[in-house]
């Protein structure tokens, strides 16, 4: 009889241990892949949606012989949507309708490069910056109005009183939807840091600043 319990008890033990072994193996597993895994996330390139509309923008900035404008359209489009959705460019409200109006991408890509195209001919006419004219496809071309009767270059400072002077006009309208604690309140109109987003966006597609990011040497080609 005690043999028997013995046994059992053994048994019991053998069950247990491997059981503690099996666990012990399976967090072993785990740990080892976890780094795997982030490294592979790591990797996942955050410009991917975008990148599969870069040849079709450039072959429609290339009939406006703007093609060297291509990663700054391709910056603007991850900034507005990310590459997703109907209206990737966001272009809806540039061609005076309502937001997300636009259901087909290449239609908004030709909005979006049209509305691209009349900012730097209109940025160059006033004679102010590139960075106004990334801010301006945000707030229109009343912000080109706005820093060309202020030094020509853009500011945070600049962006965030033309918006509150916008607000100031519409506060039902530009208010942020009542949330106070969203980054950009109280200057609900537009994103005062838009344009820096962007020419980040760019500097990380092209791995360098380029010139026309830093300087106003940006020909537009009138058509």
């Amino acid at each position: 009889m005690k043999a028997k319990s013995l046994h059992n008890k053994n048994k019991i033990l053998g069950l247990l241990l491997f059981g503690i072994i099996l666990i012990a193996v399976m967090v072993l597993i785990d740990t080892l892949s976890t780094p795997t895994k982030h490294i592979v996330e790591d990797h996942i390139d955050p410009f991917k949606n975008v990148k599969q509309y870069e040849p079709v923008i450039q072959k429609e900035l290339a009939h406006k012989n703007l093609e060297q404008y291509t990663p700054v359209m391709l910056a603007l489009m991850q900034q507005e949507s990310h590459g997703k959705g109907g209206d990737p460019m966001q272009a809806s409200e540039s061609a005076g309708l309502s937001p997300n109006s636009i259901k087909d991408p290449k239609k908004s890509i030709d909005q979006g490069i049209k509305h691209f195209q009349s900012i730097l001919q209109y940025g160059d006419k006033k004679g102010v910056d590139f960075q106004t004219i990334l801010q301006a496809y945000n707030m229109g071309t009343g912000y080109i109005n706005f820093v060309a009767q202020h030094g020509g270059h853009h500011s945070e400072k600049l962006a965030k009183e033309f918006s509150l002077q916008q607000v100031h006009k519409n506060p039902e309208l530009y208010n942020c939807g009542g949330d106070k604690s969203n980054f950009r309140y109280p200057y609900c109109y537009g994103d005062f840091s838009y344009s820096e987003k962007v020419a980040a966006n760019v500097k990380s597609l092209t791995d360098s600043t380029p010139v026309y990011l830093t300087s106003q040497d940006h020909k537009s080609t009138e058509q």
